[in-house]
């Protein structure tokens, strides 16, 4: 499954990598920035509410149902969080 990262530390990127990496899955991240028009087409969105910008959050969801893309919301941006978002969508 390809997923599409938005938000998130700039520091903690290399371990988002490791940990989709870790559950077969490849990854774009983007941690700042105006990503309106590089989400590209990933079968899943996974937004950091706490470390974006609510503007941020808005165009991005915008962008992701126009194109019937599924977004998922996670409050906290530790690595912790994102595994546990992966395993329920493996299990």
């Amino acid at each position: 499954m390809s997923l599409t990262i938005i938000g998130g530390n700039e520091c903690m990127e290399r371990k988002y990598e490791e940990i989709c990496r870790d559950y077969g899955h490849k990854v774009k991240i983007f941690t700042s920035g105006m990503i309106k028009k590089k989400i590209g087409s990933p079968d899943l969105v996974i937004m950091f509410t706490n470390t974006v910008s609510h503007k941020m959050v808005n165009s991005a969801s915008k962008e992701a149902k126009r194109s019937g893309i599924p977004v998922q919301y996670l409050k906290s941006s530790s690595g912790s969080a994102l595994t546990a978002l992966l395993e329920s969508y493996d299990a």
